[in-house]
């Protein structure tokens, strides 16, 4: 398929074209394409947790899309694949998994952190790549819109949308649905330093001063303390303990701890690193204690 990408079009002949819609997905993605989906367009749409999902597949066009608290799941793309994924608003870095082959744009979206666009590049892709806050208008009551003067227009050329019109049009089924909870934004903020966080449950903080370093016998600053255990829980950490990898991946803060977990929630579990009394100790978490 790598040398004839357009006989996908035999049987993929109409583009599928997914718009205008709120998606929440709790254990994967909120928009999933998988096992060769081909031809679609894919834009105006708001993701509230789970990120977007491309598999193996050609024609994809991904642009102008809100993906929350989550980001873009690459997986196993083939060469010319032809797939773009540009102007959107993610708050993760790339989160691939088997490219070897960025299609034909990977490329001109916006990262609300610096740390997430440093990551993506190392891919060799979002040369063009903008960071910053996008300046959504009402984020406590669900308005993800953007201002007129948020520097996502002006760098990526995002085009705003209406946060009102998503879903079924008619007043029956209106009426059947529920509305979905609004999810309280991952974005690092300077006036959290020193912020006691609750973590499922657990009480726990970013490791930040050389005190703190020195107490849990660390080598570096970095890492999440667990400093408060709720009763009976039935994860085996401790008060004490400083989680300082998830998925191989190493976590610097309480807010590396969460996008690391919403990029991997479709697995269903968490595996940790945890520093424990001078050890290094592997631990496996359910996800649904």
């Amino acid at each position: 398929m790598s040398k004839h990408p357009e006989w996908i079009m035999l049987d993929a002949i109409k583009t599928t074209i997914i718009r205008n819609n709120r998606f929440h997905c709790e254990h994967g993605w909120d928009i999933d394409l998988d096992d060769g989906s081909s031809n679609y367009e894919i834009y105006n749409n708001l993701c509230l947790n789970g990120g977007i999902k491309l598999r193996e597949g050609f024609y994809r066009k991904v642009y102008n899309n809100i993906v929350l608290n989550n980001g873009f799941h690459p997986h196993v793309w083939f060469k010319n694949s032809h797939d773009v994924f540009t102007r959107n608003i993610i708050m993760a870095h790339h989160m691939q998994i088997g490219v070897n082959h960025w299609g034909d744009k990977v490329d001109g979206n916006f990262f609300t952190s610096e740390r997430d666009l440093l990551v993506s590049k190392e891919y060799g892709v979002e040369q063009n790549g903008e960071f910053g806050d996008p300046g959504f208008i009402n984020p406590e009551k669900g308005n993800f819109g953007v201002a007129e003067n948020s520097p996502t227009k002006s760098a990526i050329g995002f085009e705003d949308f209406d946060m009102d019109k998503f879903g079924v049009t008619s007043a029956r089924l209106k009426g059947m649905i529920e509305k979905p909870s609004v999810p309280a934004l991952l974005i690092e903020r300077k006036e959290e330093t020193a912020k006691i966080y609750e973590w499922h449950g657990f009480k726990v903080k970013n490791i930040e001063t050389p005190g703190e370093q020195s107490a849990a016998g660390l080598n570096e600053i970095t890492g999440v303390l667990i400093s408060e255990v709720p009763e009976l829980s039935p994860v085996p950490l401790q008060k004490g303990d400083v989680i300082l990898s998830c998925w191989d991946k190493q976590i610097k803060d309480v807010l590396d701890l969460q996008k690391t977990e919403k990029g991997n929630a479709w697995k269903g579990r968490l595996d940790l690193k945890v520093w424990r009394n001078q050890k290094l100790i592997g631990i496996t978490v359910d996800t649904n204690w």
